[in-house]
């Protein structure tokens, strides 16, 4: 016989549900009970076999890592952090989950890989599942995973900061949108290549010297806005305005090509280095033609 017992109406109702569907019956003997009354989740079987056993320490460990980290998650950004409003919770949950599936590279740097959280449940799940089978969840979770919460309680830390900056870009680009909105274009069209360096260039091809460019800023952005405007590339852009905007580059995902593209929206077409090279052709050829005539 095996036996969970639950101070929760609901993880016992839960934990039973999911047993329902992960534990196959392997004979008539075998009978998966819910005792509501007394929150007890209980199989009977004369001898659990090796196989059922280990299904149902597979179907334990995924109760776990599956619904109930989800509980934990969000009660440590209520009741730690005070985040009540669920899609608040929801938008920071999905950083986590990003940064648990693999996703954040830039944010896992600052946690244990997860190979550490998997460790952790598993070396747990081995200590309570001996047979007979009888235990406490809530004394399991308090005494066996505390690990495993302050864990999962590094990762919202991680992922509640990534948050609050997310939410402070959002503010920085919709104040830079609000800029724009009343202001006239300077050029129709600006060529911007993003290698080492950034090089702007006219409609026609021809450079943008740094010095011009400098020229070209608007002033008001720089004093109202010191820490944001990157006075080399995002501040001469807010200034000419143009219509539309190529960005030349190899890696359109790096964050200069995200914000500039947040900023500017529709205006924005990216491309590669290749095509800038056949631009610069085609107009040079252009440009030789009309010389010629």
């Amino acid at each position: 016989m095996a036996e969970i017992i639950f101070q929760s109406k609901l993880d016992a109702q839960r934990f039973y549900n999911h047993l329902l569907k992960e534990l196959p019956y392997h004979s008539k003997k075998e009978t998966i009970l819910l005792l509501e009354d007394q929150h007890i989740v209980r199989i009977l079987d004369g001898i659990i076999s090796f196989d059922v056993f280990e299904l149902l320490k597979t179907a334990f460990y995924d109760f776990i890592t599956n619904t109930k980290r989800n509980d934990w998650f969000r009660e440590i950004l209520k009741n730690h952090y005070y985040y009540e409003d669920l899609e608040e919770q929801q938008q920071i949950m999905e950083i986590i989950y990003s940064v648990i599936e693999g996703q954040r590279e830039d944010l896992a740097v600052f946690l244990k890989e997860t190979s550490v959280e998997l460790d952790m449940i598993k070396s747990a799940i081995d200590h309570v599942f001996q047979d007979p089978i009888s235990f406490s969840f809530d004394s399991f979770l308090k005494f066996r995973l505390r690990p495993y919460i302050q864990l999962l309680e590094s990762y919202v830390e991680i992922a509640i900061d990534e948050y609050k900056m997310e939410q402070e870009y959002q503010m920085f680009v919709q104040m830079l949108r609000d800029f724009l909105t009343n202001r006239e274009p300077k050029m129709d069209i600006l060529h911007l290549l993003l290698d080492e360096e950034i090089t702007f260039y006219n409609e026609q091809f021809a450079e943008i010297k740094r010095g011009e460019l400098t020229r070209m800023i608007d002033r008001k952005l720089l004093v109202n806005h010191p820490v944001y405007v990157d006075s080399a590339s995002i501040a001469p852009l807010l200034s000419l305005a143009p219509t539309s905007i190529f960005i030349y580059t190899n890696n359109p995902d790096e964050p200069l090509v995200r914000t500039i593209k947040n900023i500017f929206e529709e205006r924005v077409t990216i491309k590669t280095f290749a095509a800038l090279r056949e631009m610069k052709k085609s107009a040079e050829v252009h440009d030789s033609s009309e010389n010629h005539a």
